[in-house]
C-alpha cells in the first residue's frame, strides 16, 4: 500500500493532550486537517501540522502523489519518555513531578477513487 509517513520523537508535551489535537484530524483529507491545526488553540496542533507537513512532504517526493489527492490515515500519539523532576514541600517532603513526552505518527494515503 502506498503511503507517506513521518514520525517525530520526543515531544515535551503530555500524550493526553496531543490526542486531543490527534482526534481532529483523524480521517480528514490533508487540505481540510491542515486548516483545523493551523486554527487550533492547542499547542500540540501547532507540533502535529508539523509531523503532518512532513508526511505529505514524504508521500509527495517518494511517491508523487499530489497533496490534494491525500488523506489521513491513521494519527497516533505515543507515551515517551517521562522527565522525572521533585518539588520541595512543607515539613522537608518532596512532590514527584512528571514532565511526559510523546511520540507522534502520521500517515497518508492517497484518496479512494484516485
Amino acid at each position: 500500500m502506498l503511503q507517506g509517513r513521518a514520525i517525530t520523537k520526543y515531544v515535551r508535551i503530555p500524550p493526553r493532550k496531543a490526542r486531543l489535537a490527534a482526534a481532529l484530524i483523524r480521517g480528514l483529507t490533508v487540505e481540510n486537517a491542515s486548516i483545523q491545526l493551523m486554527h487550533s488553540q492547542l499547542k500540540a496542533g501547532r507540533l502535529l501540522k508539523k509531523t503532518l507537513d512532513s508526511a505529505v512532504a514524504n508521500a509527495e517526493t517518494q511517491l508523487n502523489i499530489p497533496r490534494q489527492n491525500l488523506k489521513v490515515h491513521e494519527v497516533r500519539v505515543d507515551c515517551g519518555p517521562v522527565l522525572k523532576r521533585s518539588k520541595s514541600k512543607a515539613r522537608g517532603g518532596t512532590v514527584s513531578i512528571m514532565k511526559r513526552t510523546s511520540h507522534f505518527t502520521v500517515i497518508v494515503v492517497p484518496q479512494e477513487g484516485e
